[in-house]
């Protein structure tokens, strides 16, 4: 959703030369139409020593000739290996540190590396003395729900990991630790739309800014860009320029109620209403879910 508002700037610099691949995350819920500036702009960001991976999370809608989940391992130890400042002990084994903005799929990244090479669930290791150090930063939004057996846990929400944790062994051959860390946003972001975009995209807790400004925004995002699947799952009749009858329809396709207590002249009555900040927050969990259809807000 956000190849470009999904970075810290601050990332960037501290890299510097140091060996690293930007990871661009569920790219099945990118518009493939926008797909190449996504790309284009990653290989402008990620700077020397990097990569760019396009990561998605169904194949039939981003298949590169090798999964990319299959391209990082190789890809990060031929980066480190190339790069010969970092060889400072004669061991082999490889740390990772896996760092971006909150929620764009980190501890996800971690979990399916892990179940890819090494064909487990859950396992921690242990800090060693290790000399070969790389970063991989990731660049967009959403994250899968924490079923039991994961070597580290994810949400839906910003903020799920609290601290840098233990490293996790990912892979054998080579020996590869990751290290999963809490997500990072600038102290100041460049421009409110920038704010909208990441919010939109569960990097900022929603409460922050407002369900109702969100959905406005997102409904604004969709009309300019033409994606006008909300129309048919609510059941509008066309595109629509106003939030309230948008989410009217929500609230109604959903059931999305509330009752309120109404004080009148011969006592208290029971009304129920439409529930517009549920509707609201309905309406971004549809389009975090790629139930809008596949958009890039960049």
């Amino acid at each position: 959703h956000i190849p470009v508002s999904g970075r810290n700037p601050a990332l960037k610099e501290a890299l510097g030369i140091r060996p690293h691949v930007l990871v661009l995350n569920k790219m099945d819920l990118a518009d493939p139409r926008r797909q190449p500036v996504s790309a284009g702009a990653g290989l402008g960001w990620a700077g020397q020593g990097a990569a760019v991976v396009a990561q998605g999370g169904d194949s039939r809608a981003c298949s590169p000739p090798v999964p990319v989940s299959l391209q990082i391992v190789p890809l990060v130890a031929r980066l480190v290996a190339e790069g010969p400042r970092y060889h400072r002990a004669e061991s082999s084994e490889f740390n990772i540190l896996v760092i971006g903005v909150p929620n764009v799929g980190k501890s996800s990244l971690i979990n399916s590396l892990r179940r890819l090479h090494l064909k487990k669930g859950i396992s921690l290791g242990c800090w060693g003395s290790g000399r070969r150090w790389g970063t991989v930063s990731l660049a967009s939004m959403t994250m899968s729900p924490f079923p039991p057996g994961k070597a580290t846990v994810v949400g839906a929400e910003p903020g799920i990991t609290k601290a840098v944790l233990t490293r996790i062994q990912v892979c054998e051959k080579p020996l590869m630790y990751l290290v999963d860390t809490p997500g990072v946003l600038p102290p100041k972001l460049g421009n409110v739309e920038t704010g909208m975009k990441l919010a939109l995209c569960g990097a900022i807790h929603d409460h922050m800014v407002g369900e109702d400004i969100m959905a406005d925004y997102l409904l604004y995002t969709l009309n300019k860009q033409q994606q006008f699947g909300y129309v048919q799952r609510y059941g509008l009749g066309e595109p629509c320029d106003h939030i309230e009858p948008v989410l009217k329809c929500v609230a109604l396709a959903q059931g999305r109620t509330q009752k309120v207590t109404v004080l009148t002249g011969t006592g208290n009555v029971n009304v129920t209403m439409l529930n517009y900040t549920a509707a609201a927050y309905e309406f971004l969990r549809d389009f975090r879910a790629g139930r809008l259809g596949r958009v890039t807000l960049d």
